[in-house]
Formats: C-alpha cells, structure tokens, sequence
C-alpha cells in the first residue's frame, strides 16, 4: 500500500472486496477535496446519501460541516475529507472493528498521502479509530492528541460529529472550541 499513489490508492479502494461491506454498497466513498491540503477531516463511515453519491457528508450533516469550515475560514474544496471505512454499513451502523481494520490501510496511506498539519476526528469512532482507544468522545475532546502514520506524528483534535449536533445543538459551543483548537495546531505548524 505504501507505494500507492492517490490515483491507484483511490482505484484499490473502488475495486476493494476486503470485507462484507462490498457487497450491499452502491459506491465506494474514497473521499474529496484538496489533495495537498493542510486539514484532514475524517468521519465514521458512509451513510446513505454518501453511498449513493459517493461523497462523505453529503446531506445536512455534510451542509453543517461546511458552515463548520467556513466559520473558521475554511472552504470544502480546501480540506480533504473521508471516513474510516470506504463502504457504508448496513443500516448506517457503526463499523465493526474488522471493517475498520481492512480499511485501515487505505486510511493511513490517504493520511500519509496528504501529510496534513491537522486531523479533524469527527464523532466517537473516527477519534476512537485513530487513537486506538475505546476512551469514550466527551474524554477525547478538548485537547490535542496525535497518530502515528507513516513515520510521522499527526496532530488530531476530536470532535462532534455534524450528524450529533444536528440532533444535539447544544454541544456546538464545545464543537466550536474543538474547531478553533484545531485551527491553533494548523497555524503553529505552518
């Protein structure tokens, strides 16, 4: 995988038969934006309008994402974003550890690809995934951690996820707070 370039990475994961979840999806979702961005936004996994569309956060999760970003002055088109897992899982639940292990390397190929200054983990499996902890969100957030990814140690800061806030609008104050930590980590590595 470490050989992969993002045009035979991005073909690996479309033609990918590595698990289960190959078989109910409509698309793979690689993931979008700005190759040689400073940000990495990662999410769980795929939903629904995600697998038809082949796109992560797409839908109204996807509309506050952006709000999101622009807040803080940034454009979609100017991260990268993507999920854990490249499939969606049945019935939008949470990827299995398994899923997630035979994902894993396209993950960290994409984050060794791009070398971002920051990882935006957005919601408790993508923090969870990277981190390689079962420390649940509300621990998680709040402060810089890091990953390791081909040789090189990644700021992460985790966060809620866009789907969360819609349903709990009270914690995007906090979500706010994890945004302009993140902001902080990317300009003192620029």
């Amino acid at each position: 995988m470490s050989a992969l370039g993002w045009p035979e990475l991005e073909a690996a994961v479309t033609s990918c038969v590595a698990c289960p979840l190959h078989l109910e999806r409509r698309r793979t979702v690689f993931g979008t934006g700005a190759r040689d961005a400073d940000w990495l936004v990662i999410g769980e996994a795929p939903g629904a309008n995600e697998d038809r569309q082949g796109e992560p956060f797409v839908g109204r999760a996807g509309r506050l994402l952006n709000a999101m970003l622009h807040a803080i002055g940034l454009a979609r088109e100017e991260v990268f974003i993507t999920n854990t897992v490249k499939c969606r899982p049945p019935g939008n639940r949470d990827p299995q550890p398994a899923e997630s292990g035979r994902c894993g390397p396209y993950l960290d190929r994409q984050i060794e690809l791009l070398a971002p200054r920051v990882i935006l983990a957005a919601g408790r499996i993508a923090a969870q995934t990277l981190l390689e902890t079962d420390a649940p969100l509300a621990r998680l957030r709040g402060r810089e951690h890091s990953c390791l990814r081909g040789g090189r140690r990644v700021p992460v800061v985790a966060t809620y996820h866009p789907a969360y806030l819609l349903r709990k609008p009270i914690d995007k104050r906090a979500a706010w707070e994890d945004l302009c930590l993140a902001r902080s980590i990317a300009a003192r590595a620029s």
